[in-house]
Parts: structure tokens; C-alpha cells; sequence
């Protein structure tokens, strides 16, 4: 399962940037960071930190206008994922974009009928908000179990992406359900690198080494 990141801080990619596959991120978390002087000044300097696909949420609401959008952005950025909401002017950017080569991540899915018309209408990446899903009562994992199932079913090109990842288990419940990609925001890879026996395994080696080197016989 490829990891990407959640974020928009030029910073805290580069943290992360050994162990990530790509980026996602939305006008929201753009929006939290000083360090952009406009939308598309932040689209520039996330695209040049990351080598795999960086997926940027167009602000066009109408099909012929995302068309346009996204084909201005993918015309400058070669790594660039153009994120559409589903809807029917959605599916149909979608649509366009990918017979003209460019890749698509249909965001914002809740279901999985909404996952399943975007992967007809060619979408590479199908994001579905597990952690919305779960806020709402719902099983959020069993929509991308289902939606992972149906893409083998039929052969489709999209990629299952399980987004709103909460913590380190939903990363590990949607791997176990097949997901092709997790979009995890820092600080749950952080409490994924972590272990108490991990770091009482270091304390004691350390020790160890000390004590070690207190002897004069070592």
C-alpha cells in the first residue's frame, strides 16, 4: 500500500519525504499555512518537493471550467493529480481529463455507488473519507473494502485511496482491506513509528553501552 501525505507545509513534507509516495492536499489545509503568497504560488512549491503525485483540489465548481483548470495546472506541473468532487459535472471533467491523459482523484466519496461511477468515468485515484464516514456512524473501512472488491470485479484502472485517516489503525484496517493507498496526516505517522517497547529496547541497549564501557576488561 503506497502512503501519502496529508499536508501543505513545504516544511513538514521534507520531514516526511523518505518515507512517503505522494501528497494530497485541499484548499482548507492550504489555507492554514503563512508561508504561500496565493493558491497557486502553494501549488508550486508543493509539486517541486515531491516526486510522486501531489494531489491538488481544483476551485472550479462547473465541468468546463474544472476542464480548463485542470488542464492549465497539468500543462505546467507533470506530476500533478487534479482532485474533482463526484457529481455529475465531476464525472464528466473526469471523464474528459482522463482521455486526454490527465489524472484525476475523485474526491470527497462517501459511498460505494459514488466510488463506482467514478471509476466508469475514469478517475485514477477513488478518495473515500473514512474518518467522516465513522463520525457519522457509519463503517467507513467497509466502504473502501467494497469499493476495493468492485475495482476487481471489473478491471478498472482507479486506485482505491482511503482518506480522513484518523489513526494508526485505520491505516492498519484499510491495508488489510486491499486499499492502494492511505493519505495520513504527520501525526499519525508519527504514532506509527512508535512503540513503548521500542523505546525501552533503546534505553536498555544505551545502558548496556555504558556500563560496558565503564569495565576495564571491555
Amino acid at each position: 500500500m503506497k502512503i501519502f501525505l496529508d499536508h501543505a507545509n513545504p516544511d513538514i513534507i521534507k520531514k516526511y519525504s523518505p518515507i512517503i509516495d505522494g501528497v494530497t492536499t485541499n484548499p482548507s489545509l492550504i489555507a492554514k499555512e503563512q508561508c504561500f503568497s496565493g493558491y497557486h504560488d502553494a501549488i508550486k512549491q508543493i509539486v517541486s518537493l515531491v516526486d510522486g503525485p501531489v494531489s491538488i483540489e481544483i476551485l472550479s465548481t462547473d465541468a468546463a471550467a474544472m476542464i480548463r483548470e485542470a488542464e492549465e495546472l497539468a500543462s505546467i506541473y507533470p506530476n500533478i493529480v487534479i482532485k474533482i468532487p463526484v457529481g455529475l459535472d465531476g464525472f464528466h471533467a473526469m471523464k474528459e481529463l482522463t482521455q486526454k491523459g490527465i489524472r484525476t482523484n475523485a474526491t470527497l466519496i462517501f459511498s460505494v455507488n459514488q466510488a463506482l461511477l467514478a471509476a466508469k468515468a475514469g478517475a485514477s485515484y477513488l478518495s473515500i473519507f473514512i474518518g467522516r464516514l465513522d463520525d457519522t456512524g457509519q463503517d467507513g473501512v467497509s466502504v473502501v473494502r467494497d469499493t476495493v472488491q468492485i475495482v476487481k470485479n471489473f478491471g478498472f484502472q482507479s486506485e482505491v485511496l482511503a482518506a480522513s485517516i484518523r489513526h494508526p489503525l485505520h491505516v492498519l484496517q484499510v491495508a488489510l482491506a486491499g486499499s492502494h493507498v492511505a493519505t495520513i496526516p504527520p501525526g499519525v505517522i508519527d504514532q506509527m513509528g512508535k512503540h513503548p517497547l521500542t523505546d525501552k529496547g533503546l534505553e536498555i541497549f544505551l545502558n548496556d553501552w555504558k556500563n560496558a564501557e565503564k569495565c576495564d576488561n571491555f
